[in-house]
């Protein structure tokens, strides 16, 4: 098969349809997959085409774009790799851990579809202009023919050619940005503690010693409270940072800081706050006061 031209997207939650809509801006014959309703309604008012498995899994590509390793496990059990044709490859974009990616890679395989490992990031903004960073790891020939998808969305970062490098790649990634978002939400949440005006005290930090990208990104957001628009949902850290403490664990390193960070995204959960802007997790700090 040559270069891939039918593209479907299954999962078209905050990063899947910025995904999807930016394929198809790019030319792509892009087909959705998505069971809730709102999020149905949404794509087709971006203009998506929409259609359900398994008459939608005959495509050149399919990206997983779900939300964890259940619901990929759920979608192959289904026989999702069956119902793909011969020479079509399956793109794993969602975050689920190493061992999880190489189990779903052997299913794939033995449907006689490959899998390519391509979690990313960037959040939704980069999705939509085409600048996500792609831990891409497969064999070489898998991730060429799929090369064309994933130069649409951004950067492929060389990650290696097993099924899971890229998951692992992706877990150190999530370890800095989930204690570097905690980091920050932490200090705000101290300068307001202290009796200051938080944002006079972000004014102040922001381009210190001290200065981190997610300060500068997410600060501003942690100050409007409630009225912060999505732009990265909690849910993704929620989840992603129990899963580098699992990992860490796992592997015999002492993680402590990604450790309190799952903690303190732990308590978010417990306060409803999953849907929010990953922002608001300085409320849980707010609310231990």
């Amino acid at each position: 098969m040559g270069i891939p031209s039918r593209v479907t997207v299954i999962g078209l939650g905050a990063t899947g349809l910025p995904i999807a809509s930016r394929l198809a801006d790019r030319d792509f014959a892009v087909t959705g997959v998505e069971i809730n309703p709102h999020r149905r309604a949404t794509a087709l008012a971006n203009g998506l085409t929409l259609a359900e498995l398994p008459a939608a899994a005959d495509a050149d590509a399919v990206i997983l774009q779900v939300t964890n390793a259940e619901q990929v496990s759920a979608l192959l059990a289904d026989g999702l790799a069956q119902s793909m044709p011969e020479g079509s490859t399956l793109l794993l974009m969602s975050t689920v851990g190493p061992e999880p990616a190489r189990r779903f890679a052997d299913q794939a395989t033995a449907a006689g579809i490959p899998l390519v490992d391509v979690p990313f990031t960037g959040g939704i903004d980069r999705a939509r202009a085409g600048e996500l960073n792609l831990f891409a790891a497969g064999d070489p020939a898998d991730l060429e023919r799929v090369r064309p998808v994933l130069a649409a969305l951004g950067n492929a970062v060389e990650c290696g050619s097993e099924v899971g490098d890229g998951q692992s790649f992706k877990l150190v990634n999530q370890l800095l940005t989930s204690v570097h978002i905690c980091a920050a939400a932490e200090a705000l949440a101290l300068a307001e503690a202290l009796g200051l005006d938080p944002a006079k005290a972000f004014d102040a930090v922001v381009d210190g010693a001290g200065r981190s990208w997610l300060l500068a990104d997410r600060g501003p957001r942690m100050l409007q409270g409630d009225h912060a628009p999505m732009v990265s949902s909690l849910a993704i850290f929620i989840k992603d940072s129990a899963l580098v403490a699992e990992a860490a664990d796992q592997a015999g390193l002492d993680a402590r800081l990604v450790t309190a960070a799952a903690e303190i995204y732990a308590r978010a959960a417990a306060l409803g706050l999953a849907d929010a802007d990953d922002s608001q997790v300085i409320r849980a700090y707010q609310e231990d006061r």
